[in-house]
């Protein structure tokens, strides 16, 4: 269901009939959709990124490693208490050894057996640590295989298995949500966005009322892998403008929605 958040902000919203993929709509007549969410649990989220997501009353999606948590777990407590999303990024962060830093934990030595142990310890760590269990997933360096050659297995069937939606990374579009399959949910980057840049993106989500997942990491004024804090400040006020029609929300609040709509 719905939380009760989105569920008070759409009592309004008409019932909808989809046919057909392009047949879908957003509730209270809203244009697109858009997730703000961040990987890692990097410091900075913590210190710069809840207290600008809450000066603008928008909640966001993270993605957590348990151990950098650790580093803010009051700030992270007191996120959660606002409404905040803590999702599931695994325990150890597996991506390709084609990364030289991952070589230690390649993807390629992975079976799909030792990544579910992977995800579910996640899931338990976070519950023991912040007292939530993460209804959705993201994808690490969104790569969705383990193996190598003949052996190669997606592991997109586990995250569907036990999670509302599965976030990838880098894509080249945003989601269609009467289209899209909610384990492979579309993530556009935000590191280094200029806002221009940014509002490009959100433009073109409400062209084609599609729903947009920004993913960034680090919350600053520059850097690698950092969304500028004026570009993201910008964007919570352009998406909290009620004259744009945009729906700004968690992850989960966005899927389940797509997901109960689908199910009429």
């Amino acid at each position: 269901m719905l939380d009760e958040w989105a569920m008070r902000r759409y009592s309004g919203a008409s019932p909808i009939l989809m046919k057909s993929a392009s047949d879908f709509a957003w509730p209270a007549g809203k244009r697109a959709a858009v997730s703000l969410t961040f990987d890692d649990a990097r410091v900075t989220q913590a210190d710069a990124g809840f207290s600008i997501l809450d000066e603008h009353a928008v909640r966001g999606t993270f993605y957590v490693m348990v151990g950098a948590v650790r580093k803010r777990l009051d700030r992270w407590q007191a996120a959660i208490a606002r409404g905040h999303e803590i999702g599931n990024h695994t325990l150890t962060h597996p991506c390709s050894g084609n990364f030289v830093w991952a070589q230690k934990n390649p993807l390629e030595d992975y079976s799909l057996e030792r990544m579910e142990q992977e995800i579910l310890g996640a899931s338990a760590a976070i519950a023991d640590l912040l007292g939530v269990r993460p209804a959705t997933f993201a994808y690490p360096c969104g790569q969705t295989f383990v193996g190598r050659g003949e052996n190669v297995r997606s592991y997109v069937p586990l995250v569907a298995k036990h999670f509302i939606a599965g976030r990838g990374f880098n894509a080249e579009s945003a989601t269609m949500p009467g289209f899209c399959d909610l384990a492979q949910v579309c993530g556009v980057g935000l590191d280094a966005l200029s806002i221009a840049q940014a509002r490009a993106w959100i433009d073109r989500a409400i062209e084609q009322q599609a729903w947009l997942v920004f993913v960034g990491h680090e919350v600053g004024d520059g850097g690698a892998q950092t969304v500028l804090r004026e570009t993201l400040e910008a964007v919570c006020r352009y998406c909290m403008d009620e004259s744009n029609g945009i729906w700004i929300d968690r992850v989960t609040s966005v899927a389940e929605y797509i997901r109960q709509l689908r199910s009429r």
